[in-house]
């Protein structure tokens, strides 16, 4: 029992934790703002469309922690899920509401990175009101999604351990199925498949230009050329570095819970409380 509530209450504040070095680590791609992260909301010239996107997941990861933890810490110290049906459902509606959130947020951001460093000077680049309108849209289209389960297409229901909800993956009916397979191309493998797609193209962006300056470097016979533009695209490949490293990690989080899902699917009999403790 003490196990379990050490994994989840690590899982909880493992985005958040993570999410909190990220802001860090994007501060500190200029030497000029070396700053804390609760800087970040108070320092104008820090406040553009990038970092705004980045308080957004920050945001979304939080509260998810803050939701989801105490509830989950509760029912694993009773062995089971005592706080009833209807929050049963709150919980499971928070689960898909922030988690889809967190992982279009980071597809944003992606998209954002792709478009600074692959398209470069000719890309049109994000704007303030741009920002907030993909951040509307993509709450707007998480909470859609995840209302969908009060009206019939799927349900909230305790899992496999009973220490959580989450939506129905073993109800053998088309209906419940269906929002499953969507839900899961939407939020997973179409996330998944632009993520793999954008950053392939940024490693071979980053990768030419730096063969470029190593060349260029050595015809000239210097060491390095870093004037302040190569100190620019530096930091922005930085930055992708650190977008990249947050983006895998949370993939690697919500792959067994998708593994999960799609077992209790084809093969719920496979399904036990052990099984299902890991997503």
């Amino acid at each position: 029992m003490t196990t379990m509530m050490q994994m989840v209450s690590s899982r909880a504040l493992l985005g958040y934790g993570r999410l909190r070095n990220q802001i860090k680590d994007m501060t500190k791609t200029s030497d000029k703002y070396n700053l804390e992260d609760e800087e970040l909301l108070n320092t104008k010239s820090l406040r553009n469309p990038t970092n705004t996107l980045v308080i957004n997941l920050a945001l979304s990861d939080f509260l998810m922690m803050v939701c989801m933890c105490p509830a989950m810490v509760i029912s694993c110290y009773h062995g089971t899920w005592v706080l009833g049906p209807f929050l049963c459902e709150l919980y499971g509606f928070a689960g898909s509401l922030f988690g889809c959130t967190s992982i279009w947020t980071m597809v944003i951001i992606t998209l954002d990175r792709y478009n600074v460093i692959v398209k470069g000077v000719s890309a049109k680049p994000l704007s303030k009101k741009g920002a907030i309108l993909q951040i509307l849209f993509v709450w707007t289209m998480s909470l859609i999604w995840c209302l969908f389960p009060f009206f019939g297409w799927n349900r909230y229901v305790p899992e496999g351990n009973m220490t959580a909800c989450g939506t129905d993956y073993l109800t053998k009916g088309m209906l419940s199925v269906s929002y499953l397979y969507v839900y899961a191309a939407w939020v997973y493998g179409l996330p998944l498949f632009v993520t793999v797609y954008s950053y392939t193209f940024i490693v071979k962006a980053v990768a030419a230009h730096e063969k470029q300056m190593r060349d260029q470097a050595k015809k000239m016979g210097v060491k390095s050329l870093r004037n302040e533009e190569a100190q620019k695209t530096s930091a922005e490949c930085r930055l992708a570095k650190v977008a990249l490293v947050t983006v895998s990690l949370w993939f690697m989080a919500w792959t067994p819970y998708f593994i999960i899902n799609f077992t209790g699917i084809l093969d719920r009999e496979k399904v036990t409380p052990l099984f299902s403790i890991w997503g």
